[in-house]
């Protein structure tokens, strides 16, 4: 029979192929004292670990799984788990066993980064935003948790908060080039956005500060002027393409996840045999996506009523 010596000897030969990055090395020496001790978490952890950088999710996965039935208590096995289903695209796997090793270790900022990518996945970026915000309260350093934050503000067009965000990461990983170029792109939006807004705000000024009309370069066929009007119809047109494609977002939206949602749930509703944790399950499911269908909505709104005010706005000025 094998002594624990010679499995000392086998994972010492697997960390040592380890340091020189001789990754098959690694999972044979692994393999072979897996087969004298199959029951090891660390054994386990080793070779998943070993098989994530061979990029063989699925077998990363399985080891990671053995680590966590075997020491339920390891709160990086679970994260490191949550973080191997997302990348198989496994994201309500990936989201229970994070939030597993969250619970077992709340201190853990990767857990809550890991969180935050499988959130953004599904399209919750509500909770998303909430889990990086959380990762970067345990550890202000973490550039790619302000770069991802960024990315979020700048989709929910909250474009201050992306460059403050984008900042961050600058300040952390100077010359970034990707978080150099959604610093751009958030403030050439907010440069754009500050436009419309100066545009339908005018209505609100005191009539004596108007300009006088310049009725001279207006055809008296025609109520609109594109000289004179121009960039009044310009905003106009952009805010009709986003209102549109908030119109869409949202009827994919509710197809796409509300309406399974919301099966789901009844399902449970209905099942004498359904346990208590799968239905705790349907309706945090549920309320997620109650959460992404609001942040959608006010996104749609928002469009409407600055399409409505760009409208009224020309309107007013072709009478």
């Amino acid at each position: 029979m094998a002594t624990p010596q010679s499995i000392d000897a086998l994972c010492q030969q697997a960390r040592q192929a380890i340091a020189e990055r001789d990754w098959d090395k690694a999972r044979q020496a692994y393999l072979q004292a897996l087969g004298l001790k199959s029951d090891s978490p660390d054994i386990h952890q080793g070779l998943a670990t070993v098989c994530f950088q061979l990029r063989d999710l699925h077998s990363a996965a399985h080891h990671f799984k053995e680590v966590t039935r075997l020491d339920p208590l390891r709160a990086g096995a679970f994260i490191n788990l949550g973080a191997v289903c997302n990348l198989l695209d496994q994201l309500d796997e990936a989201i229970a066993a994070l939030r597993r090793g969250i619970q077992l270790d709340s201190q853990r900022s990767e857990g809550y980064y890991n969180l935050g990518l499988v959130y953004r996945r599904k399209g919750q970026i509500d909770l998303a935003i909430h889990a990086y915000r959380e990762a970067l309260r345990l550890n202000p350093r973490m550039a790619d948790a302000c770069y991802n934050l960024g990315n979020l503000h700048l989709d929910k067009e909250q474009f201050a908060q992306a460059i403050q965000c984008y900042k961050q990461a600058l300040q952390i990983r100077p010359g970034w080039e990707k978080a150099l170029q959604g610093l751009t792109n958030a403030q050439q939006a907010l440069e754009a956005a500050s436009g419309v807004e100066e545009v339908t705000q005018q209505e609100a000024a005191p009539a004596a500060e108007k300009p006088a009309p310049v009725t001279a370069r207006i055809d008296p066929h025609r109520m609109v002027d594109p000289d004179l009007h121009g960039v009044l119809l310009n905003a106009l047109h952009k805010a009709t393409i986003e209102s549109e494609n908030h119109g869409r977002a949202f009827h994919q939206l509710v197809c796409d996840e509300i309406e399974p949602v919301i099966k789901e749930l009844s399902s449970c509703l209905i099942s004498p045999d359904i346990s208590i944790s799968v239905l705790d399950a349907c309706i945090e499911k549920f309320e997620g996506a109650l959460v992404h269908m609001r942040s959608t909505r006010d996104n749609l709104q928002n469009s409407v009523r600055k399409v409505q005010a760009l409208g009224e706005k020309l309107v007013t000025d072709t009478r």
